[in-house]
């Protein structure tokens, strides 16, 4: 096989820029093939967009079930995620699933069983991990060069969103058809890089505003405490624990996205698509231990730390997508992934929902009764049809 023949479950807003990538043959190695979504207009436009003669389906299931593709990138509401990787798994397809592997752990944690037990690729659409900022801290956090990390502060408020955003789709910002808000649609990215980089807390003590700046039912203002400790999960933090704080909204206009992680040897800050480091000439456990001079704190060099400059997004993962299946080349972000900075977003709402802090793994059957007594009582929407274009909406962060 020299291509992979490629079907997009779900044509709204990142299944139609995918149709369009794809189509245009901008990533080597897949062949846009099929196309499935609910509202024949969103057929239609795939048809003219990719200007390819498509086979379309009203369902994920009938496309999957043709045998038409090769695999499948999933591109539907949250709910239906872990569902349609299952399906397509059990029917010997490879997928590719949009964030977030799912609403919750528990479905995800089945997915990820059916995807260990299958010999088909199943990955997670991960693009921030292609870019070079963030490449280049795991990079050095992972090779001790700075030692242990201590503290971990991301301020992630750049997800600005309009009214009009969440009234585009029926589903959007509703208990029952999205599970959450923001949290659940665009920090998924963000909590991914955070365990990727920091490794997962123990403990999480969260405090969500759910509509406090929209009329929505979910959160769209987040601000969460971290308690980590040195382990298998997470390895790079300090024999003495490390706190984290993260604090994201879609109400702030203008917003900032600044991560910044202390480890014993100085620090590092990625912000204005900068990556800033701080060596201190004596790391501090040493400096803390010979110091003799009371108020004094070690001296320290800074400067801008040189990437590679590459930040391919969605394309960089649909590539490495496609080379893992023809060439077993390595992907970008491993589907069975997705479970870890999903945990940590259920752990932040069951937190909020009950008032204290919790534990992870987080409690899978309660945070699912927890959900559905909020499903329960979501309001209905009129679905509206409108698709915007998603280009630049993802906090891309350096460009090349």
């Amino acid at each position: 096989m020299d291509t992979v023949r490629i079907g997009i479950i779900g044509a709204g807003n990142m299944g139609s820029n995918h149709v369009k990538m794809i189509g245009a043959g901008e990533v080597p190695g897949l062949t846009l093939a099929a196309v499935a979504d609910r509202k024949p207009e969103r057929l239609e436009a795939a048809l003219k967009n990719s200007g390819l003669q498509l086979s379309t389906y009203a369902s994920g299931s009938d496309l999957i079930k043709d045998g038409k593709v090769d695999a499948v990138i999933i591109a539907t509401p949250h709910y239906q995620h872990p569902t349609l990787t299952i399906e397509a798994l059990n029917a010997g397809l490879h997928v590719l699933c949009e964030k977030p592997a799912g609403v919750y752990t528990k479905q995800v944690r089945e997915a990820n069983a059916v995807a260990a037990a299958s010999d088909k690729t199943y990955a997670i659409m991960f693009n921030q991990r292609t870019n070079c900022i963030y490449r280049k801290m795991h990079e050095i956090i992972a090779s001790g060069e700075m030692g242990k990390i201590r503290r971990v502060n991301w301020l992630i408020t750049n997800w600005y969103r309009s009214q009009s955003y969440y009234d585009s789709g029926a589903w959007r910002a509703t208990w029952a058809g999205e599970g959450g808000g923001v949290l659940l649609n665009q920090c998924p990215h963000n909590l991914d890089l955070w365990q990727w980089l920091c490794g997962l807390p123990t403990t999480i003590r969260a405090f969500l505003q759910e509509g406090k700046w929209h009329d929505i039912e979910v959160e769209d203002d987040v601000t969460a405490y971290a308690d980590y400790k040195q382990g298998p999960d997470a390895p790079y933090i300090s024999e003495k624990g490390a706190t984290g704080v993260f604090i994201t909204s879609t109400g702030d206009t203008p917003g900032d996205n600044r991560l910044e992680i202390l480890m014993d040897g100085g620090k590092l800050i990625a912000e204005n698509d900068k990556l800033m480091r701080w060596d201190l000439k004596t790391w501090e456990p040493e400096f803390t231990a010979t110091y003799k001079g009371g108020f004094g704190e070690p001296e320290y060099d800074v400067y801008e730390v040189e990437t590679d400059g590459y930040n391919p997004q969605h394309k960089g993962v649909l590539i490495k997508f496609a080379e893992h299946i023809l060439h077993g080349e390595p992907l970008v972000a491993p589907g069975i992934e997705g479970i870890r900075g999903l945990m940590i977003s259920n752990a932040m709402h069951l937190s909020s929902w009950l008032g204290k802090p919790v534990n992870l793994p987080v409690d899978e059957d309660l945070y699912y009764e927890e959900l559905m007594k909020r499903a329960a009582t979501s309001r209905h929407k009129e679905e509206t049809g409108i698709i915007f274009n998603t280009d630049g909406s993802y906090n891309a962060g350096a460009k090349k």
